[in-house]
Protein backbone atom coordinates (compact mmCIF):
# COMPACT_ATOMS: atom_id res chain seq x y z
CA UNK A 1 0.00 0.00 0.00
CA UNK A 2 1.13 3.58 -0.54
CA UNK A 3 1.44 5.47 1.97
CA UNK A 4 3.04 8.60 3.37
CA UNK A 5 3.78 9.99 7.11
CA UNK A 6 4.00 13.47 7.86
CA UNK A 7 6.77 14.16 10.78
CA UNK A 8 8.91 10.87 9.53
CA UNK A 9 11.87 11.89 10.47
CA UNK A 10 10.80 12.70 14.34
CA UNK A 11 10.39 10.20 17.33
CA UNK A 12 7.15 8.06 16.96
CA UNK A 13 7.05 8.72 13.29
CA UNK A 14 10.38 7.54 11.88
CA UNK A 15 9.51 4.25 13.97
CA UNK A 16 6.21 4.27 12.28
CA UNK A 17 8.35 4.45 8.76
CA UNK A 18 10.29 1.77 9.81
CA UNK A 19 7.52 -0.45 10.84
CA UNK A 20 5.75 0.29 7.90
CA UNK A 21 8.47 -0.85 4.98
CA UNK A 22 9.01 -3.94 7.17
CA UNK A 23 4.95 -4.70 6.43
CA UNK A 24 5.80 -3.97 2.42
CA UNK A 25 4.35 -0.77 2.22
CA UNK A 26 5.45 2.39 0.32
CA UNK A 27 6.67 5.15 2.07
CA UNK A 28 6.90 8.62 1.61
CA UNK A 29 8.21 11.04 4.11
CA UNK A 30 6.88 14.63 4.88
CA UNK A 31 8.94 16.53 7.81
CA UNK A 32 10.69 19.89 8.02
CA UNK A 33 13.97 18.74 9.91
CA UNK A 34 12.80 21.48 12.28
CA UNK A 35 12.85 18.74 15.67
CA UNK A 36 13.28 15.30 13.02
CA UNK A 37 16.76 14.33 11.98
CA UNK A 38 17.32 12.81 8.08
CA UNK A 39 19.44 10.13 9.55
CA UNK A 40 16.51 8.09 11.10
CA UNK A 41 14.68 8.44 8.07
CA UNK A 42 15.18 4.88 6.07
CA UNK A 43 16.93 4.73 3.15
CA UNK A 44 13.95 2.81 1.10
CA UNK A 45 11.38 5.58 2.11
CA UNK A 46 11.46 8.85 -0.18
CA UNK A 47 12.26 12.24 1.84
CA UNK A 48 9.97 15.16 1.29
CA UNK A 49 11.49 18.34 3.05
CA UNK A 50 8.72 20.68 3.73
CA UNK A 51 6.16 21.97 5.83
CA UNK A 52 2.89 20.54 6.68
CA UNK A 53 0.94 23.89 6.78
CA UNK A 54 2.66 25.25 3.69
CA UNK A 55 2.40 24.37 -0.16
CA UNK A 56 4.75 21.11 0.39
CA UNK A 57 2.12 19.36 1.77
CA UNK A 58 -0.05 19.43 -1.23
CA UNK A 59 2.39 18.75 -3.53
CA UNK A 60 3.98 15.79 -1.71
CA UNK A 61 0.45 13.95 -1.62
CA UNK A 62 -0.15 14.71 -5.48
CA UNK A 63 2.68 13.29 -6.35
CA UNK A 64 3.34 10.36 -4.48
CA UNK A 65 -0.30 9.77 -4.46
CA UNK A 66 -0.96 7.54 -1.06
CA UNK A 67 -4.34 5.26 -0.05
CA UNK A 68 -3.25 6.15 3.95
CA UNK A 69 -1.61 9.16 5.49
CA UNK A 70 -0.12 9.36 8.79
CA UNK A 71 -0.12 12.76 10.50
CA UNK A 72 2.51 12.36 13.14
CA UNK A 73 4.06 16.22 12.80
CA UNK A 74 3.03 18.72 15.52
CA UNK A 75 4.40 21.41 17.58
CA UNK A 76 4.50 19.06 20.68
CA UNK A 77 6.04 20.86 23.27
CA UNK A 78 2.77 21.53 25.72
CA UNK A 79 4.29 24.70 27.90
CA UNK A 80 5.78 26.23 24.18
CA UNK A 81 1.68 25.93 23.26
CA UNK A 82 0.94 28.60 26.17
CA UNK A 83 3.92 30.88 25.61
CA UNK A 84 3.76 30.92 21.44
CA UNK A 85 0.08 30.22 21.06
CA UNK A 86 -0.19 31.46 17.34
CA UNK A 87 2.91 28.98 16.55
CA UNK A 88 1.01 26.11 18.00
CA UNK A 89 -2.26 27.00 15.68
CA UNK A 90 -0.27 27.71 12.93
CA UNK A 91 1.33 24.05 12.84
CA UNK A 92 -1.22 22.14 14.74
CA UNK A 93 -4.17 23.45 13.43
CA UNK A 94 -3.87 25.37 9.99
CA UNK A 95 -0.87 22.59 9.15
CA UNK A 96 -4.00 19.79 10.11
CA UNK A 97 -6.55 21.46 7.72
CA UNK A 98 -4.10 22.30 5.15
CA UNK A 99 -2.89 18.51 5.13
CA UNK A 100 -6.82 17.22 5.30
CA UNK A 101 -7.41 19.80 2.16
CA UNK A 102 -4.41 17.57 0.19
CA UNK A 103 -5.68 14.57 1.18
CA UNK A 104 -8.76 15.39 -0.34
CA UNK A 105 -7.31 16.82 -3.64
CA UNK A 106 -4.98 13.86 -3.97
CA UNK A 107 -7.81 11.18 -3.29
CA UNK A 108 -6.31 9.91 -0.01
CA UNK A 109 -8.48 7.39 1.15
CA UNK A 110 -7.67 7.88 5.07
CA UNK A 111 -5.87 9.90 7.42
CA UNK A 112 -4.63 8.47 10.90
CA UNK A 113 -4.31 11.54 13.39
CA UNK A 114 -2.02 11.84 16.15
CA UNK A 115 -4.10 13.16 18.72
CA UNK A 116 -3.62 13.21 22.43
CA UNK A 117 -5.51 12.14 25.44
CA UNK A 118 -4.50 13.58 28.49
CA UNK A 119 -4.27 16.99 26.45
CA UNK A 120 -7.39 16.68 25.09
CA UNK A 121 -9.34 15.27 28.22
CA UNK A 122 -7.50 17.67 30.53
CA UNK A 123 -7.98 17.33 34.49
CA UNK A 124 -10.63 14.79 34.49
CA UNK A 125 -13.20 12.90 37.71
CA UNK A 126 -12.74 9.47 36.03
CA UNK A 127 -9.48 7.69 35.67
CA UNK A 128 -8.78 6.11 33.50
CA UNK A 129 -10.69 8.35 31.44
CA UNK A 130 -12.67 7.46 27.93
CA UNK A 131 -13.33 8.82 24.85
CA UNK A 132 -16.76 9.62 25.88
CA UNK A 133 -15.57 11.76 28.68
CA UNK A 134 -15.65 15.52 27.70
CA UNK A 135 -13.37 17.45 26.59
CA UNK A 136 -11.47 20.43 28.98
CA UNK A 137 -8.04 21.15 27.05
CA UNK A 138 -6.20 23.03 29.52
CA UNK A 139 -3.42 23.99 27.41
CA UNK A 140 -3.15 25.62 23.29
CA UNK A 141 -1.97 22.22 22.42
CA UNK A 142 -4.39 20.18 23.93
CA UNK A 143 -7.16 22.92 22.11
CA UNK A 144 -5.42 22.50 18.74
CA UNK A 145 -5.86 18.34 18.97
CA UNK A 146 -9.16 18.78 19.52
CA UNK A 147 -9.73 21.37 17.24
CA UNK A 148 -7.69 18.63 14.57
CA UNK A 149 -10.17 16.20 15.57
CA UNK A 150 -13.23 18.46 14.74
CA UNK A 151 -12.12 19.30 11.52
CA UNK A 152 -11.35 15.48 10.90
CA UNK A 153 -15.12 14.92 11.22
CA UNK A 154 -15.89 17.67 8.82
CA UNK A 155 -13.68 16.45 6.22
CA UNK A 156 -15.54 12.69 6.46
CA UNK A 157 -18.78 14.13 6.38
CA UNK A 158 -18.22 16.77 3.44
CA UNK A 159 -15.81 14.46 1.67
CA UNK A 160 -16.09 10.63 2.55
CA UNK A 161 -12.56 10.73 3.77
CA UNK A 162 -11.80 8.24 6.35
CA UNK A 163 -10.61 9.78 9.51
CA UNK A 164 -9.23 7.84 12.68
CA UNK A 165 -8.09 9.63 15.58
CA UNK A 166 -5.18 7.80 17.69
CA UNK A 167 -5.39 9.82 21.30
CA UNK A 168 -1.61 9.11 22.84
CA UNK A 169 -1.08 8.52 26.52
CA UNK A 170 2.60 9.85 27.43
CA UNK A 171 4.61 8.13 24.56
CA UNK A 172 8.41 6.99 25.85
CA UNK A 173 11.12 4.67 23.49
CA UNK A 174 14.10 5.27 21.52
CA UNK A 175 14.95 8.19 19.54
CA UNK A 176 12.60 10.24 21.75
CA UNK A 177 14.09 13.74 21.74
CA UNK A 178 15.92 14.47 25.66
CA UNK A 179 16.11 18.35 24.67
CA UNK A 180 13.56 20.41 25.36
CA UNK A 181 10.35 20.15 27.23
CA UNK A 182 8.54 17.51 26.40
CA UNK A 183 9.70 13.90 26.89
CA UNK A 184 10.37 13.48 30.69
CA UNK A 185 11.82 9.71 30.06
CA UNK A 186 14.53 10.75 27.62
CA UNK A 187 15.56 13.92 29.64
CA UNK A 188 15.56 12.09 33.01
CA UNK A 189 17.74 8.88 30.74
CA UNK A 190 19.79 11.54 29.11
CA UNK A 191 20.65 13.43 32.46
CA UNK A 192 21.65 10.42 34.51
CA UNK A 193 23.61 8.50 31.94
CA UNK A 194 25.69 11.53 32.11
CA UNK A 195 25.93 12.61 35.27
CA UNK A 196 23.70 14.98 35.47
CA UNK A 197 21.14 15.89 38.13
CA UNK A 198 17.62 14.99 37.10
CA UNK A 199 14.69 17.91 38.17
CA UNK A 200 11.19 16.76 39.48
CA UNK A 201 8.52 19.59 39.25
CA UNK A 202 6.68 19.40 42.35
CA UNK A 203 6.34 16.75 44.80
CA UNK A 204 6.68 14.31 42.05
CA UNK A 205 2.70 12.68 42.54
CA UNK A 206 1.57 13.88 39.03
CA UNK A 207 0.60 10.61 37.31
CA UNK A 208 0.61 9.50 33.80
CA UNK A 209 0.31 6.81 31.72
CA UNK A 210 3.46 5.99 30.15
CA UNK A 211 3.19 3.49 26.53
CA UNK A 212 6.34 2.36 24.29
CA UNK A 213 6.22 3.90 21.29
CA UNK A 214 6.07 0.16 19.82
CA UNK A 215 2.96 0.06 21.01
CA UNK A 216 1.66 3.29 19.82
CA UNK A 217 2.66 1.76 15.97
CA UNK A 218 1.25 -1.15 16.45
CA UNK A 219 -2.15 0.99 17.36
CA UNK A 220 -1.48 2.28 13.71
CA UNK A 221 -0.89 -0.37 11.64
CA UNK A 222 -4.44 -1.24 12.81
CA UNK A 223 -5.86 1.78 12.20
CA UNK A 224 -4.63 1.48 9.10
CA UNK A 225 -7.58 -0.98 8.27
CA UNK A 226 -9.92 -1.02 10.77
CA UNK A 227 -13.74 -0.69 9.76
CA UNK A 228 -14.01 1.08 12.68
CA UNK A 229 -13.08 4.97 12.03
CA UNK A 230 -13.22 7.30 15.52
CA UNK A 231 -11.19 8.06 17.96
CA UNK A 232 -9.02 5.55 20.57
CA UNK A 233 -7.03 6.55 23.08
CA UNK A 234 -3.60 4.51 23.12
CA UNK A 235 -2.20 4.26 26.16
CA UNK A 236 -1.92 1.31 29.11
CA UNK A 237 -4.55 2.47 31.72
CA UNK A 238 -2.35 2.29 34.51
CA UNK A 239 -0.95 5.26 36.26
CA UNK A 240 2.61 5.89 37.35
CA UNK A 241 4.01 8.95 39.21
CA UNK A 242 6.96 10.92 38.65
CA UNK A 243 8.80 10.05 41.27
CA UNK A 244 8.24 5.83 40.69
CA UNK A 245 9.01 6.53 37.29
CA UNK A 246 12.27 8.37 38.05
CA UNK A 247 12.96 5.10 40.55
CA UNK A 248 12.72 2.57 37.38
CA UNK A 249 14.85 4.74 35.12
CA UNK A 250 17.85 5.36 37.72
CA UNK A 251 17.80 1.70 38.35
CA UNK A 252 17.97 0.90 34.65
CA UNK A 253 21.03 3.68 34.32
CA UNK A 254 22.57 2.33 37.07
CA UNK A 255 22.76 5.44 39.29
CA UNK A 256 21.72 6.18 42.73
CA UNK A 257 21.52 9.83 41.82
CA UNK A 258 18.55 10.98 44.12
CA UNK A 259 16.04 13.29 42.43
CA UNK A 260 15.91 17.01 42.71
CA UNK A 261 12.83 18.53 43.61
CA UNK A 262 11.99 22.10 42.07
CA UNK A 263 8.25 23.81 41.43
CA UNK A 264 5.50 22.70 40.46
CA UNK A 265 4.94 23.76 37.31
CA UNK A 266 1.53 26.34 36.96
CA UNK A 267 -1.36 24.55 35.50
CA UNK A 268 -0.24 21.35 35.36
CA UNK A 269 -2.46 17.95 35.56
CA UNK A 270 -2.10 16.20 38.69
CA UNK A 271 -3.84 12.87 37.23
CA UNK A 272 -3.78 11.72 33.22
CA UNK A 273 -4.54 8.06 32.46
CA UNK A 274 -6.56 6.61 29.87
CA UNK A 275 -9.22 3.47 29.44
CA UNK A 276 -8.07 1.62 25.96
CA UNK A 277 -11.11 -0.79 26.04
CA UNK A 278 -12.74 0.45 23.28
CA UNK A 279 -9.40 0.08 21.18
CA UNK A 280 -8.95 -3.22 22.45
CA UNK A 281 -12.34 -3.71 21.14
CA UNK A 282 -12.74 -2.43 17.67
CA UNK A 283 -9.28 -2.12 16.68
CA UNK A 284 -7.64 -6.19 18.41
CA UNK A 285 -4.96 -3.49 20.12
CA UNK A 286 -3.80 -3.82 23.62
CA UNK A 287 -0.43 -2.73 24.89
CA UNK A 288 2.11 -5.17 25.40
CA UNK A 289 5.34 -3.88 26.99
CA UNK A 290 5.56 -3.48 30.40
CA UNK A 291 7.01 -0.40 31.79
CA UNK A 292 9.94 -1.73 33.87
CA UNK A 293 11.18 -3.49 30.75
CA UNK A 294 10.18 -0.54 28.18
CA UNK A 295 12.06 1.77 30.00
CA UNK A 296 15.28 -0.77 30.31
CA UNK A 297 15.45 -0.74 26.56
CA UNK A 298 14.89 2.76 26.10
CA UNK A 299 17.61 3.55 28.31
CA UNK A 300 19.75 1.22 26.46
CA UNK A 301 19.20 3.15 23.36
CA UNK A 302 20.40 5.90 25.09
CA UNK A 303 23.45 4.52 26.67
CA UNK A 304 24.54 3.10 23.10
CA UNK A 305 23.99 6.07 21.03
CA UNK A 306 25.02 9.07 23.13
CA UNK A 307 28.44 10.99 22.42
CA UNK A 308 31.24 9.71 24.27
CA UNK A 309 32.02 11.84 27.77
Amino acid sequence: MRTLVTGGAGFIGSTLVDALLAAGHEVTVLDDLSRGRREQVAGAAALVVGDVAGPAAREALLAARPEVVFHEAAQIDVRRSVAEPLLDTTVNVLGTVNLLQACVDAGVRRLVFASSGGAIYGDTEVVPTPETHPAHPASHYGAAKQCGEAYGGVYTLLYGLEFVALRYANVYGPRQDPHGEAGVVAIFAERLLSGRPAMINGDGGQTRDYVHVDDVVAANLLAMKTPHCGAYNVGTSIETDVNTLFAHIARACNSDAPALHGPAKPGEQRRSCLDVRLAAERLGWRPRIALAGGLAHTVEHFRTTMPAR
